[in-house]
């Protein structure tokens, strides 16, 4: 079995032996078990049976999954939790709701673009390994792919907080349309729910350190939507500031496991 594999093998016996620890409903608890049940028999067979680059794709598949099922723990919210990271984004932004409502439009429309795009760059970062030759990388790839994200969404099986835009008044911008179909890009086409550290900051940033020794020119332009990724998050109130700090520090230290590991 890759490492990438194993990677999310074991994030889904985690959620399973979680969701009889935790205190979910017997509905969801019995949804979470099917579900990482047959992700596990799929990974294994996947491992065992699927051709190389059927292998190399099934990640980006564990991950969404993965993404999802996490969501499933969500509850109620840790209000402690909210009112904590809350307090940290008004004692650095002052008031967050209208401290970029000085920054130009198409800079907003920029950010928002390139935060919906997050989850294009999953795929998007393989295909450029697998398109220039390097698809012997997809195992490190998804391995630092998958460790970020999967890391990220850890808390949301232990404690469960809602995300600034859905406390907050809306954000005083000069850009009103783009960041209204970004809201309603998450607002239905994700979970809901805040994922503490930051799944979109640290995943993203993954891609980039996954890319740079190989493909050095696609690694940069993936570290700069890494950086416009992290401040689209606070700017649109998509994140707390704590998020997207501890992203960055989740993603630098699954790189730093993964090259201490020779990969």
């Amino acid at each position: 079995m890759r490492v990438s594999e194993s990677v999310a093998a074991a994030y889904f016996l985690y959620l399973f032996v979680l969701c009889w620890i935790r205190p979910v409903s017997t509905r969801r608890r019995i949804g979470i078990s099917v579900v990482s049940l047959l992700s596990l028999g799929a990974i294994a067979l996947v491992a065992r049976y699927a051709s190389s680059p059927i292998r190399d794709w099934a990640p980006a598949a564990y991950i969404l999954v993965g993404y999802f099922q996490s969501g499933r723990f969500y509850e109620v919210p840790a209000v402690r939790v909210e009112a904590w990271l809350a307090a940290w984004d008004r004692r650095l932004l002052g008031d967050p709701t209208t401290r970029f409502a000085a920054w130009p439009r198409p800079l907003l429309v920029y950010l928002d673009v390139v935060y919906m795009a997050c989850f294009v760059m999953l795929p998007a970062g393989y295909a450029a390994l697998a398109w220039t030759g390097h698809s012997a990388e997809a195992d490190r790839y998804w391995t630092l792919v998958a460790g970020a994200d999967m890391a990220a969404f850890l808390s949301l099986a232990i404690f469960q907080t809602r995300p600034p835009w859905a406390l907050e008044r809306p954000p005083a911008l000069a850009d009103r349309s783009v960041h209204r179909v970004a809201l309603l890009f998450v607002r239905h086409g994700t979970i809901g729910a805040n994922t503490f550290p930051s799944g979109h900051t640290a995943v993203s940033l993954a891609i980039a350190f996954a890319l740079l020794p190989v493909l050095p020119a696609a690694g940069v332009v993936a570290l700069v939507l890494a950086a416009t990724i992290a401040v689209g998050c606070i700017v649109g109130r998509y994140h707390y500031v704590i998020d997207v700090v501890t992203g960055i520090v989740l993603a630098v230290v699954v790189w730093a496991i993964v090259a201490a590991a020779g990969r």
